[in-house]
């Protein structure tokens, strides 16, 4: 690495150009807030302007760029610094007393305003929570909820079984598929040009498909296939695979680089040097990944019954529109004994898996 790479890390200085950028964004919507009329920002100015938005930002991140810059040439201690510093660095930043760290002074200010202005944007109010109104129309609702509807029991524990096989389903249908591809996701198996170049568009055809909710998968299966278990299920399949490349990727990225060389050492092509040195290593990680997303799944599938993808989400919504809140107290009772035993056994196989 050269001495001006060294100086310069492109990582620092992107983190700082966009740390400073939003800090200072954070800072003019909290001055609106206070009254500033030259900074109050409302939502629909936003939509109304935003091609005059959009140049204030790219300016703004350009003028943060150059005091990013600036801070990296006179030493300036930034997050950036204390993020991606060179080893030596972190250790003479940590042994610097908190009062003498202006990197930490910085987050403490950025994280202090995030919170001022999600408490604007979420409008939040003690005073709605603790409306004498709200606060009756919620003891009615919870009143319904605690004097569960029984005779519903019958349907429900049919439709929550329907669930489970949703979720177990889409979870084997996704290791196949996510197994595979997982080698061709890990930056440290893939060198070369060609290789990286296909790291790379895998790993963006991961982030727009993990983007993409399981509800609004759902909902195109539900279009494509039509209404039932059949749309969830593969909404939760599409949804898997990504996440399990994901997660199994990672876990190859972090195996010991010892048996790899060893194996590459002996003249081993790609696929022996993966299968006798990194399969050993990622069958046990792999498995206990795996019963917590079929977990993760089951949790999943009551929600996409909401949009039509079956299971006990399904009959959920239909008596939630109703108001019946009786029965709905007698569904959310099975999808939180479901949940819990999920929970607990697959707890159970991966502790049993360590």
């Amino acid at each position: 690495m050269s001495a001006s790479s060294e100086r310069w890390p492109l990582r620092k200085l992107i983190f700082d150009t966009l740390f400073f950028a939003y800090g200072v964004a954070l800072f003019a919507d909290a001055l609106g807030a206070m009254g500033v009329s030259a900074f109050h920002f409302t939502q629909d100015d936003f939509i109304q302007n935003f091609s005059h938005y959009a140049t204030f930002s790219l300016l703004l991140t350009g003028v943060m760029a150059i005091v990013a810059l600036v801070a990296n040439l006179r030493g300036w201690t930034t997050p950036g610094d204390a993020l991606f510093a060179s080893p030596l660095r972190k250790l003479e930043l940590s042994a610097r007393p908190w009062s003498r760290s202006p990197w930490l002074w910085q987050v403490v200010i950025v994280f202090t305003l995030t919170i001022v202005v999600s408490v604007r944007v979420t409008e939040s109010s003690i005073g709605d929570l603790l409306d004498a109104d709200g606060l009756q129309g919620a003891w009615r609702l919870w009143s319904g909820l605690s004097q569960p509807n029984f005779n519903l029991l019958p349907r429900a524990l049919a439709l929550a079984a329907e669930t489970i096989f949703i979720a177990f389903l889409s979870t084997v249908l996704a290791i196949p598929a996510a197994f595979f591809l997982a080698f061709f996701a890990a930056k440290n198996l893939m060198q070369g040009p060609l290789a990286l170049a296909v790291y790379a568009v895998l790993r963006a055809l991961l982030n727009l498909s993990r983007s993409i909710e399981p509800l609004i998968w759902a909902l195109i299966f539900t279009v494509w296939v039509g209404v039932g278990p059949f749309a969830g299920m593969l909404a939760l399949t599409v949804h898997s695979i990504a996440s399990l490349i994901k997660y199994y990727s990672e876990i190859i990225e972090s195996v010991s680089d010892g048996p790899i060389d060893g194996i590459r050492s002996t003249g081993a092509n790609a696929i022996q040097t993966v299968w006798y040195a990194v399969v050993p290593q990622i069958v046990l990680p792999y498995i206990a990944m795996t019963v917590y997303r079929w977990d993760t799944n089951v949790r999943m599938a009551t929600v996409i019954g909401l949009v039509g993808g079956g299971g006990i989400g399904t009959l959920l919504i239909q008596y939630q529109g109703q108001a019946l809140w009786p029965e709905v107290g007698c569904i959310v009772l099975v999808i939180a004994v479901i949940v819990w035993l999920m929970d607990t056994a697959s707890a159970y196989v991966r502790e049993a898996l360590k």
